[in-house]
Protein backbone atom coordinates (compact mmCIF):
# COMPACT_ATOMS: atom_id res chain seq x y z
CA UNK A 1 0.00 0.00 0.00
CA UNK A 2 2.84 2.40 0.86
CA UNK A 3 4.44 1.72 -2.53
CA UNK A 4 1.18 2.61 -4.28
CA UNK A 5 0.97 5.92 -2.38
CA UNK A 6 4.59 6.77 -3.22
CA UNK A 7 4.00 5.90 -6.86
CA UNK A 8 0.92 8.12 -7.00
CA UNK A 9 2.79 11.00 -5.34
CA UNK A 10 5.65 10.66 -7.81
CA UNK A 11 3.22 10.76 -10.71
CA UNK A 12 0.89 13.48 -9.45
CA UNK A 13 3.44 16.03 -8.12
CA UNK A 14 5.20 16.54 -11.48
CA UNK A 15 1.82 16.92 -13.19
CA UNK A 16 0.78 19.58 -10.67
CA UNK A 17 4.10 21.40 -11.08
CA UNK A 18 3.74 21.41 -14.88
CA UNK A 19 0.16 22.73 -14.65
CA UNK A 20 1.21 25.55 -12.30
CA UNK A 21 3.77 27.01 -14.72
CA UNK A 22 2.68 30.34 -16.22
CA UNK A 23 3.40 29.87 -19.89
CA UNK A 24 0.95 30.32 -22.72
CA UNK A 25 -0.35 27.15 -24.23
CA UNK A 26 1.24 26.75 -27.60
CA UNK A 27 -0.87 24.82 -30.05
CA UNK A 28 0.54 23.01 -33.06
CA UNK A 29 -0.01 25.97 -35.41
CA UNK A 30 0.73 28.71 -32.86
CA UNK A 31 3.87 30.84 -32.99
CA UNK A 32 5.22 33.08 -30.22
CA UNK A 33 7.21 36.23 -31.00
CA UNK A 34 9.27 37.68 -28.18
CA UNK A 35 11.93 40.30 -27.70
CA UNK A 36 13.20 43.04 -25.40
CA UNK A 37 12.96 46.83 -25.40
CA UNK A 38 15.77 48.94 -23.93
CA UNK A 39 16.96 52.50 -23.38
CA UNK A 40 20.34 53.57 -24.75
CA UNK A 41 21.59 56.30 -22.39
CA UNK A 42 24.66 57.21 -24.50
CA UNK A 43 23.12 57.10 -28.02
CA UNK A 44 25.56 54.39 -29.13
CA UNK A 45 23.02 52.54 -31.26
CA UNK A 46 23.79 49.28 -29.49
CA UNK A 47 23.41 47.81 -26.03
CA UNK A 48 26.13 47.79 -23.39
CA UNK A 49 25.99 46.74 -19.77
CA UNK A 50 26.99 50.25 -18.66
CA UNK A 51 24.91 52.43 -20.98
CA UNK A 52 21.58 50.68 -21.46
CA UNK A 53 18.76 49.30 -19.38
CA UNK A 54 15.58 47.36 -20.12
CA UNK A 55 12.51 49.48 -20.68
CA UNK A 56 9.26 48.24 -19.11
CA UNK A 57 5.95 49.55 -20.40
CA UNK A 58 7.12 50.22 -23.97
CA UNK A 59 4.49 49.72 -26.68
CA UNK A 60 5.45 47.43 -29.57
CA UNK A 61 3.51 46.51 -32.72
CA UNK A 62 3.61 43.35 -34.84
CA UNK A 63 2.60 43.99 -38.45
CA UNK A 64 2.37 41.47 -41.30
CA UNK A 65 2.01 42.74 -44.88
CA UNK A 66 1.29 41.02 -48.18
CA UNK A 67 4.57 40.75 -50.15
CA UNK A 68 3.04 41.99 -53.41
CA UNK A 69 0.54 44.65 -52.39
CA UNK A 70 2.19 45.70 -49.09
CA UNK A 71 -1.31 45.79 -47.59
CA UNK A 72 -1.34 45.14 -43.86
CA UNK A 73 -3.06 41.80 -43.26
CA UNK A 74 -2.38 41.23 -39.58
CA UNK A 75 -1.38 43.46 -36.68
CA UNK A 76 -1.22 43.26 -32.92
CA UNK A 77 0.10 45.45 -30.11
CA UNK A 78 1.95 44.43 -26.95
CA UNK A 79 3.50 46.19 -23.97
CA UNK A 80 6.82 45.13 -22.46
CA UNK A 81 6.77 43.77 -18.92
CA UNK A 82 8.94 44.85 -15.96
CA UNK A 83 11.90 43.01 -17.51
CA UNK A 84 11.48 44.87 -20.81
CA UNK A 85 10.23 41.67 -22.47
CA UNK A 86 7.24 41.64 -24.82
CA UNK A 87 5.42 38.70 -26.35
CA UNK A 88 2.93 38.10 -29.15
CA UNK A 89 1.00 34.84 -29.51
CA UNK A 90 0.08 34.32 -33.18
CA UNK A 91 -2.39 31.56 -33.96
CA UNK A 92 -2.23 31.55 -37.75
CA UNK A 93 0.50 30.97 -40.32
CA UNK A 94 1.75 33.97 -42.35
CA UNK A 95 3.43 32.18 -45.27
CA UNK A 96 3.53 34.85 -47.96
CA UNK A 97 3.72 37.85 -45.69
CA UNK A 98 6.52 40.05 -44.40
CA UNK A 99 6.18 40.44 -40.63
CA UNK A 100 7.96 43.09 -38.60
CA UNK A 101 7.96 44.00 -34.94
CA UNK A 102 8.35 47.76 -34.46
CA UNK A 103 8.61 50.25 -31.64
CA UNK A 104 5.57 52.47 -31.12
CA UNK A 105 5.96 54.37 -27.86
CA UNK A 106 8.28 54.54 -24.88
CA UNK A 107 7.03 54.57 -21.31
CA UNK A 108 10.00 56.70 -20.22
CA UNK A 109 9.66 60.40 -21.17
CA UNK A 110 13.40 60.89 -20.72
CA UNK A 111 14.14 58.04 -23.13
CA UNK A 112 11.51 58.37 -25.84
CA UNK A 113 13.43 58.91 -29.09
CA UNK A 114 13.37 55.79 -31.27
CA UNK A 115 16.95 54.66 -31.95
CA UNK A 116 17.66 54.72 -35.70
CA UNK A 117 18.49 51.26 -36.99
CA UNK A 118 17.07 49.57 -33.88
CA UNK A 119 13.42 50.51 -34.40
CA UNK A 120 12.16 47.28 -35.97
CA UNK A 121 12.95 43.61 -36.43
CA UNK A 122 11.79 41.19 -39.12
CA UNK A 123 10.37 37.85 -37.94
CA UNK A 124 9.37 34.80 -39.96
CA UNK A 125 5.93 33.55 -39.00
CA UNK A 126 5.40 30.32 -40.85
CA UNK A 127 6.14 26.66 -40.23
CA UNK A 128 7.66 25.96 -43.67
CA UNK A 129 11.11 27.47 -43.29
CA UNK A 130 13.27 24.92 -41.51
CA UNK A 131 12.88 26.52 -38.07
CA UNK A 132 11.70 23.78 -35.72
CA UNK A 133 11.00 25.95 -32.70
CA UNK A 134 7.64 27.70 -32.31
CA UNK A 135 9.18 30.64 -30.46
CA UNK A 136 10.55 33.39 -32.71
CA UNK A 137 13.08 35.81 -31.22
CA UNK A 138 13.03 39.37 -32.52
CA UNK A 139 16.15 41.52 -32.23
CA UNK A 140 16.20 43.81 -29.23
CA UNK A 141 14.83 47.25 -30.07
CA UNK A 142 15.80 50.51 -28.43
CA UNK A 143 14.93 54.04 -27.56
CA UNK A 144 17.55 56.64 -26.70
CA UNK A 145 17.75 59.53 -24.29
CA UNK A 146 17.44 63.11 -25.54
CA UNK A 147 20.61 64.07 -23.65
CA UNK A 148 23.45 61.61 -23.05
CA UNK A 149 24.44 60.84 -19.47
CA UNK A 150 27.62 62.39 -18.03
CA UNK A 151 29.54 59.10 -17.88
CA UNK A 152 29.15 58.52 -21.63
CA UNK A 153 32.40 60.29 -22.55
CA UNK A 154 34.37 57.61 -20.69
CA UNK A 155 32.38 54.86 -22.39
CA UNK A 156 33.03 56.44 -25.81
CA UNK A 157 36.74 55.88 -25.21
CA UNK A 158 36.18 52.38 -23.86
CA UNK A 159 34.09 51.24 -26.83
CA UNK A 160 36.03 53.35 -29.36
CA UNK A 161 32.90 54.97 -30.74
CA UNK A 162 33.37 57.86 -33.13
CA UNK A 163 31.96 60.96 -31.36
CA UNK A 164 30.71 62.37 -34.68
CA UNK A 165 28.29 59.44 -35.01
CA UNK A 166 26.59 60.16 -31.69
Amino acid sequence: MAKLVILMVLCILPAIAMAARKQPRIGKNTLVVQGITYCDTCKFGFETAESSYVLPGATVKLSCKDRKTMEEIYSDVAVSNRHGKYMFVVHEDHKDEMCDVMLVKSSDKGCSKISKGREQSRVILNHYNGIAEQIRHANNMGFEKDVSDVFCSELIKKYQVDEDEI
